[in-house]
């Protein structure tokens, strides 16, 4: 009898913190997937102001105002990154979509320098291959933490070769650069979805599994953005 009664107590505490589980990574992407929305946005309303309305352009492009535009989104997700336990959930959703907009005004020149088709077909490919990564890292019964403290260290390789390619300019070195982005990114959304999945507690308050959500949705975000911006550099069109 007391052995039925703790089995059925463990099978309802399981179920219970599966559902809470469930609805904890539904608030990640519904974060994530809003946060690229307004990315999009902007960024496609910032092409439409600079075609439409005179002054537009060479404010937000040929102006300081461009250096806002290009810094201020690096300036923020740091911040983030470092405050978001210490602020309230409310703030750091705001902040989040805030970073998110912020980042589409800073994305919009991609929109001039690529077609509309290219843009378009990059996006539905990280969006599957994001998709399918994600999925794994979810369901995936092998620590990836291996893995995870690997890619960590081939993604600071890879800003430095960015940074050393920004003075060589070599096409070459570019090429081979967005193949091994695609590829640390698409590990880090693997290993980023577990990471995130671990980090759910059943005992959590709101307040702190909402920043969690918040703050998972952002990781979740920028690979997002980074294999988009890859895969676009390896097979995108330009105007």
């Amino acid at each position: 009898m007391d052995d039925n009664r703790y089995m059925n107590t463990a099978q309802a505490q399981a179920s219970q913190i599966d559902v809470g589980l469930r609805s904890y990574m539904l608030g990640v992407y519904n974060h994530m997937t809003t946060a690229l929305a307004l990315t999009g946005f902007f960024a496609y309303g910032l092409k439409l102001a600079a075609l439409n309305i005179p002054g537009v352009a060479q404010l937000f492009f040929g102006s300081p105002l461009q250096f806002v535009v290009m810094f201020a989104p690096f300036a923020m997700v740091m911040y983030l990154s470092f405050r978001i336990q210490a602020m309230p959930a409310a703030r750091a959703r705001t902040m989040f979509y805030v970073y998110a907009a912020l980042m589409g005004l800073s994305l919009s020149s991609i929109l001039f320098v690529y077609t509309g088709t290219s843009v378009a077909r990059a996006f539905f490919i990280t969006a599957g291959a994001f998709g399918g990564l994600s999925i794994y890292g979810y369901t995936t019964k092998r620590d990836l933490s291996p893995i995870g403290a690997f890619l960590v260290v081939g993604l600071i390789g890879l800003v430095l070769a960015m940074l050393v390619n920004m003075f060589i300019g070599s096409a070459q070195f570019e090429f081979a650069i967005s193949i091994v982005g695609v590829l640390i990114f698409a590990g880090l959304t693997a290993w980023d979805t577990q990471k995130i999945k671990s980090m759910y507690v059943a005992g959590d308050n709101n307040e702190v599994a909402t920043k969690k959500s918040i703050y998972g949705a952002l990781t979740l975000y920028l690979d997002f953005i980074n294999m988009f911006l890859m895969l676009l550099r390896l097979f995108g069109n330009r105007e």
